[in-house]
């Protein structure tokens, strides 16, 4: 069976990041990011036996969606110094153990992975998406399923159509709906002020999207939501835009570059040993 899992490299790293104990080598280079992420991608060549693989990473700040809206994660704090240093260490190591890996501006690794697991569901191919972000839910659908990460970053929840719908109510489709209504701090998408989760899918149980629930907005109950859903109705649609994975992007390849394939034990030896990983070089 032809598997491809899409790793969503920056949101891993991160998680991992925050997630353990800052590590470093006896020279200072900080390693605990590249450390998680590495026990993570090992538990996955094991348990799930991918056939091909793609570590997708963001590739710039700006993005096209900054055309649509120029403050697109305006609010988030400066990666600190700490992590950004590893992501050059998290490629090398990437190279060695010969698992692909990209990135194209202006998009962002949500839309790589989005486009390929589009793809590869076409091709017949089974899909796990790895992430920390629960906007790549929206992906879930016959053929991919979207593993979670929670409690760090080895332990996953695992969802396919139906976990969607008991979390949230919702088909995956709708989780774009969602953040339209709600909008998501984290990457400064404003939705509609003063809706929160518990409205959002409330109406969205009700109206299925957010253009149904702007044409229905003199049926909504209570005179503060109806108006705050016409007066803002302009922004429930971009921030619906704006959470929305880009699935058309101009890939220089097809899916049979990801293929998995045999790399060189010693030259991984060598980065695990400068890394002081050394529970995982006896692994």
């Amino acid at each position: 069976m032809k598997k491809l899992i899409l790793l969503d490299g920056n949101s891993l790293a991160n998680r991992a990041f925050y997630a353990l104990p800052l590590l470093s080598t006896e020279q200072g280079v900080y390693t605990n990011a590249v450390y998680g992420f590495t026990t993570m991608l090992l538990k996955l060549l094991e348990e799930e036996r991918p056939s091909h693989m793609l570590v997708a990473f963001d590739a710039g700040k700006r993005t096209f969606r900054h055309d649509t809206y120029s403050e697109y994660k305006g609010g988030r704090m400066k990666t600190p110094a700490e992590l950004s240093e590893q992501f050059p260490l998290l490629r090398e190591l990437l190279t060695a153990m010969a698992v692909p890996q990209f990135e194209l501006e202006p998009y962002e690794a949500d839309d790589i992975i989005g486009t390929l697991a589009q793809q590869a569901v076409a091709a017949g191919y089974d899909v796990v998406v790895v992430t920390g972000d629960k906007d790549l839910l929206q992906l879930v659908a016959p053929g991919v399923k979207v593993y979670l990460t929670r409690r760090g970053i080895t332990d996953v929840d695992v969802y396919d159509e139906a976990a969607v719908e008991r979390k949230y109510g919702l088909a995956p489709a709708q989780i774009v709906d969602l953040k339209g209504l709600m909008g998501d701090s984290s990457d400064n998408i404003p939705g509609i002020p003063g809706v929160g989760e518990k409205t959002a899918l409330k109406l969205l149980q009700q109206y299925g999207t957010v253009e149904n629930i702007l044409a229905h907005a003199d049926e909504l109950s209570g005179a503060k939501l109806r108006e705050r859903v016409r007066e803002h109705g302009d922004l429930a649609l971009m921030s619906k835009k704006l959470a929305t994975i880009y699935r058309e992007v101009p890939l220089p390849y097809d899916i049979s570059a990801l293929e998995l394939k045999p790399y060189d034990p010693e030259q991984v030896a060598r980065i695990f040993r400068k890394l002081a990983f050394n529970s995982l070089l006896e692994r």
